[in-house]
């Protein structure tokens, strides 16, 4: 595939975002409190997300892009594949749901063609994925937030500072092992076993646009990437427009 043009910015415009495999808009609202204009992709349908959506496959997408050379609209990339492939996290769960490893590995295939876009891009995945270089991991604490959450990056065509990891202060609220342990951090994942109600979740990951658990326990807390975005569009020169 031929590489595009470098993005050129129009003075006083926001340099465009895609976002693929967009749920409901975690990382897109980060980005977009960064300054980035966001467009989203996702497959399923996602009424909740709060910018512009295009609803299908984003690897169908993404080549369709790159051929017809529409991708030159963006400045950089994001993309979130689904994680439960190969996830140590979700192994056993996947195995005692006679799922085993079914799972389509969607890394490999969006890397590829991140890189063939030939523009700078992040790929996000949880912790107990090989997948990805770590290049860059975040947790909640990082932003005085009520989860931990850790998050890795590969970051492709650009590099950013490692902020230090700060120690955490305590216990995610819950019950583990028929024993209730109280702490500062709720637990974003799931439901039952003293898990946080709607409103305890949507505060403490800083989000407010979806009620909907599943969403929430699926996002990125916007200030993980709104970090991200600023690092981003302060240490990179994007070509400006004459």
């Amino acid at each position: 595939m031929t590489q595009p043009a470098p993005f050129r910015r129009v003075p006083g415009d926001r340099p465009r975002l895609l976002d693929l495999y967009s749920c409901a808009g975690g990382a897109a609202m980060g980005y977009a409190r960064a300054g980035f204009a966001v467009d989203g992709v996702d497959i399923a349908d996602r009424p909740n997300y709060p910018f512009p959506r295009h609803r299908g496959d984003a690897l169908a997408y993404l080549t369709r892009l790159i051929a017809t050379g529409e991708i030159r609209r963006y400045a950089f990339v994001h993309a979130s594949p689904p994680c439960q492939h190969g996830c140590a996290l979700t192994v056993g769960t996947n195995r005692s749901q006679g799922w085993g490893r079914a799972h389509v590995d969607l890394v490999a295939p969006t890397r590829e063609l991140l890189d063939a876009t030939g523009l700078p891009y992040v790929i996000e995945q949880p912790n107990g994925r090989a997948e990805i270089r770590k290049d860059l991991t975040l947790c909640g604490e990082m932003f005085g937030l009520k989860v931990i959450r850790h998050r890795n990056f590969e970051l492709g065509r650009w590099t950013i500072t490692r902020p230090a990891h700060r120690p955490h202060r305590g216990r995610v609220r819950g019950w583990r092992h028929g024993r209730f342990y109280d702490g500062p951090y709720v637990a974003a994942y799931g439901n039952g076993g003293g898990k946080p109600t709607i409103g305890e979740l949507q505060a403490a990951m800083g989000i407010d646009w979806t009620d909907v658990r599943e969403e929430l326990t699926e996002a990125i807390p916007p200030a993980y990437t709104e970090h991200i975005g600023t690092a981003f569009l302060t240490t990179t020169a994007l070509e400006v427009a004459a």
